[in-house]
């Protein structure tokens, strides 16, 4: 678990000069030919697409800062990078780029309902993020792979030619947490009992001994201590939730801490849920796992009546952004969504179903039945 400057002065001389920079914004420039430079997955590195001049982003070796609780006022505020915002009002999703570029669709359900409005200069600002290291060629070909490896799809998709995918940062919540859980439970041992019974058989009462399982209650109680380190939450609006939770986990271990560099020609999305109303579904989910960890150390057979109480100290919290590709396309007159994880490049998204491709596969299940059961029939003729 990470734990930030026990310093007090540092830590306060540090959260000055992160408030400070909230007002200075920063532009990045080619020292080549002065064009933006946008950060390149590919090179991990600042690029200028006119000259191909590209600068390291240098990584800090300065901790990510994982603050308590109740600290949530000496967080830096904004981006550190001047940006424009759109709301879309299809998903509800507020995203946020840099002033030279422009949105007229939303990036996760390819909505043409955006509207622009005035950024949210007060939220606090991501204390890390993991760099977006899928590049946009390769998010397009891991998309190709996925379409070409459905089944019962339309064959269209296989030809699909418009689509744009968008790297996108996607806000969350990671929270620390040290429990202490005690519980109790009746614990059941199984036993069984040779009982005679009664039987109908061939219109005539019989009677049959037969194995009759028991349960024998006796209490039992325990305590464990468990660790949480960077339990995530989303705070995306228009981040799918199931999709999302296909696309699978981030390695937090690759958290750096935060630089404006890294949004450089990419969009990010503003937090839609804020710090405290994370932590109770934070909470929630640290207290339905210890429900099951504590029903795991229950002894016996089978339970019933757990209680656990628990003891959640020692939270911490950062908020951090996390690198997916979002990818909408059409076909027909509707839009679906793929995501393309950020990290690992792994494909989870929407498609239309093939019904012709349906019926023709049961019409050859059921065929392929006749056969078997007529060439069963002949057999036994013979």
């Amino acid at each position: 678990m990470k734990q930030p400057d026990p310093s007090p002065v540092t830590a306060d001389v540090a959260a000055s000069e992160a408030l400070a920079s909230t007002s200075r914004k920063v532009d990045f420039r080619c020292p080549g030919c002065g064009a933006p430079m946008t950060w390149n997955p590919d090179s991990d590195a600042l690029s200028c697409e006119y000259c191909g001049k590209a600068m390291p982003v240098p990584r800090s070796e300065a901790q990510v800062v994982e603050r308590p609780l109740e600290d949530a006022g000496s967080a830096a505020r904004g981006l550190g990078v001047e940006v424009r915002t759109v709301r879309c009002g299809t998903c509800g999703a507020v995203f946020s780029f840099e002033s030279k570029l422009t949105s007229s669709t939303c990036v996760f359900c390819g909505s043409g309902n955006v509207l622009a409005q005035e950024a949210n200069r007060n939220a606090i600002r991501p204390e890390s993020l993991i760099p977006l290291d899928v590049g946009r060629a390769a998010a397009e070909t891991n998309f190709r792979k996925w379409i070409g490896g459905l089944w019962f799809r339309p064959e269209a998709l296989k030809q699909l030619a418009r689509f744009e995918a968008t790297g996108v940062y996607v806000p969350c919540w990671t929270f620390d947490a040290n429990v202490h859980s005690d519980w109790s439970a009746d614990a059941g041992y199984y036993y069984y009992e040779t009982q005679i019974v009664p039987v109908m058989r061939n219109g005539r009462m019989h009677m049959e001994t037969r194995q009759v399982q028991k349960v024998r209650w006796v209490p039992a109680w325990g305590q464990r201590d468990d660790v949480y380190d960077d339990l995530i939450v989303h705070a995306s609006k228009g981040l799918p939730e199931e999709l999302a939770k296909q696309l699978g986990a981030f390695d937090t271990k690759a958290l750096v801490p935060y630089r404006p560099e890294y949004l450089a020609g990419w969009r990010a999305e503003e937090y839609q849920l804020d710090l405290a109303d994370a932590w109770t579904l934070g909470k929630e989910r640290i207290v339905a796992t210890q429900q099951q960890r504590c029903s795991g150390d229950v002894p016996g057979d089978t339970q019933r009546s757990l209680r656990v109480a628990n003891d959640v100290r020692d939270v911490r919290w950062k908020h951090v952004l996390l690198p997916i590709w979002s990818l909408a396309y059409r076909h027909g007159d509707k839009t679906y969504t793929v995501l393309i994880h950020g990290q690992s490049g792994r494909v989870e998204g929407e498609a239309p179903l093939s019904w012709l491709k349906i019926l023709l596969f049961v019409v050859c299940i059921l065929a392929a039945l006749v056969a078997i059961v007529g060439a069963a029939g002949l057999f036994a003729a013979l």
